[in-house]
């Protein structure tokens, strides 16, 4: 910010009035809110933001003000807060840095004739939607509530599941210009303290002008040269629930304004392919959907490739699996119909997100007519292609992170190209270069990004695969062994 010549904190009430226009631009700014007002024998001016402001609370807060009689109102501005604050969050400014930070971060700023310091109160209500259940994490049974882009409602959400004295929220901010809060949250007798203290080094060390995309933006910020490993380094949720259990296992939470979605530190790879309904059924039903979440995320990677390699050496195929290859006449090369409906596939997601919501149905029958017979009947595709890439298509969904969809479909990409264009060969580095990118995922905190695999530990592995008890995971968090 560029330094004025006159500060809000010097001089008297009309040059500080003065300074505090050249500072805000009133004279352009129409969304910042000035009224001056009497309040006893002493004039004053209130600064807002527009948007911010909640219009009938801050009607009673002048009414009251403007109702005080001058032989009421003290000489010293400690005695005017203890005798005339109304009940509500009140912050004393006495910088200039300060008053600029609390003023745009939406707090109403009272400069009193005679009081060098200025009072703030914190009337915001953020524009915001209802705490709906979010639309990617979706649950069978359970809460159906869900993280929106204001941090106050999303700390009330978690604070409704947590009621101890324990549950810090510690806020920093980061960005030269944009001064995004970032809310760092944790259980302060579980947390690690060292992992603690290089998560908030890390951020305080943070020095972009402006997070333009929220949590993205933070997330590349802490991990700025590892672009080429697409599997995801946080977990992300926008379910209370959902982060109020990695909490109380020890977890840091992120949580970055005008984002829904909480960043879980530390990670691994089989707490990022867990899932709500996993805990909302039955230990036996929700190891079911755990074991089949993960054999289908492992298919999705090896089905093309392993089909591909089949068909070229079709000697290797036993008899009683002969119906797998093609019989009828392929005019384009597998590997070409394979990448041609990996590309079509994100290309209708796109065209489905932009599509508004009356043309959608229109939009999936144009679709299901196009990637039917036709395609097949034109001699593009062949059906066998068709089967095993839509089995693809619905295996992306059964994974509620999206970053995680997209490094699996990267990885059978890749697969794919080195198994066509090196058999059998070109099929083993590709399955080589994905477990490299499983144990050089870099994490933020915690063992590793493949644990409890590696390092190895055998009883939290089993917890990994197979849903176990309420009675047996809260024994397990008491006594910190999770």
């Amino acid at each position: 910010m560029e330094q004025k010549k006159t500060d809000v904190f010097r001089g008297n009430y009309d040059q500080r009035k003065k300074a505090v226009e050249e500072l805000l631009h009133l004279d352009v700014n129409f969304d910042i809110l000035h009224k001056e007002l009497v309040i006893g024998n002493k004039r004053a001016v209130l600064y807002s933001i527009d948007g911010f402001l909640k219009s009938s609370v801050i009607e009673k807060m002048l009414e009251f003000f403007s109702s005080i009689k001058a032989e009421d109102v003290p000489e010293k501005y400690d005695d005017f807060v203890r005798k005339f604050a109304p009940f509500a969050d009140i912050t004393t400014i006495e910088t200039q840095k300060d008053f600029v930070k609390y003023v745009l971060a939406g707090l109403t700023c009272f400069f009193i004739e005679g009081y060098q310091q200025v009072l703030a109160f914190d009337l915001r209500e953020y524009p915001g939607r209802n705490v709906d259940e979010p639309e990617k994490d979706k649950v069978l049974r359970g809460s159906r509530d869900g993280f929106i882009e204001a941090l106050i409602p999303n700390a009330g959400l978690i604070r409704r599941r947590i009621r101890d004295t324990n549950l810090i929220f510690q806020m920093e901010n980061v960005g030269r210009s944009s001064k995004t809060d970032v809310a760092v949250i944790y259980m302060k007798d579980r947390v690690k303290p060292q992992a603690l203290q290089n998560v908030i080094q890390k951020i305080q060390k943070i020095n972009v002008d402006s997070l333009s995309m929220n949590k993205e933006s933070l997330a590349e910020v802490l991990f700025p040269r590892s672009w080429y490993n697409p599997f995801p380094k946080f977990k992300y949720t926008e379910r209370p629930d959902a982060t109020a259990a990695c909490l109380l296992e020890g977890s840091i939470v992120i949580m970055v304004d005008n984002s829904p979605a909480a960043m879980i530190i530390p990670t691994s790879l089989f707490s990022i392919l867990e899932d709500a309904n996993d805990y909302y059924f039955p230990p036996i039903t929700g190891t079911y959907l755990r074991l089949t979440r993960i054999i289908t995320s492992i298919v999705a990677i090896y089905i093309t490739p392993l089909f591909l390699l089949l068909i070229e050496h079709p000697e290797w195929v036993p008899q009683v699996f002969d119906f797998i290859l093609i019989e009828d006449e392929v005019n384009v090369p597998p590997v070409i119909q394979f990448l041609i409906l990996e590309f079509a596939i994100d290309g209708l997601k796109m065209a489905s997100i932009n599509t508004p919501n009356m043309l959608t149905t229109p939009l999936s029958i144009v679709a299901g007519i196009v990637f039917g017979d036709y395609t097949v009947n034109s001699g593009w595709f062949n059906s066998e292609i068709m089967l095993y890439m839509a089995f693809v298509a619905v295996a992306n969904y059964t994974q509620a992170n999206m970053e995680l969809g997209y490094a699996i479909k990267f990885f059978r990409m890749l697969c794919l190209i080195l198994t066509a264009a090196f058999g059998l060969g070109g099929f083993i580095v590709g399955s080589l270069l994905i477990v490299a990118a499983l144990f050089l995922n870099p994490v933020l905190n915690g063992r590793g990004y493949l644990f409890p695999l590696f390092p190895f530990d055998g009883q939290q592995l089993l917890r990994r695969f197979f849903r176990v008890s309420l009675p047996y995971v809260e024994k397990k968090t008491k006594t910190g062994q999770k």
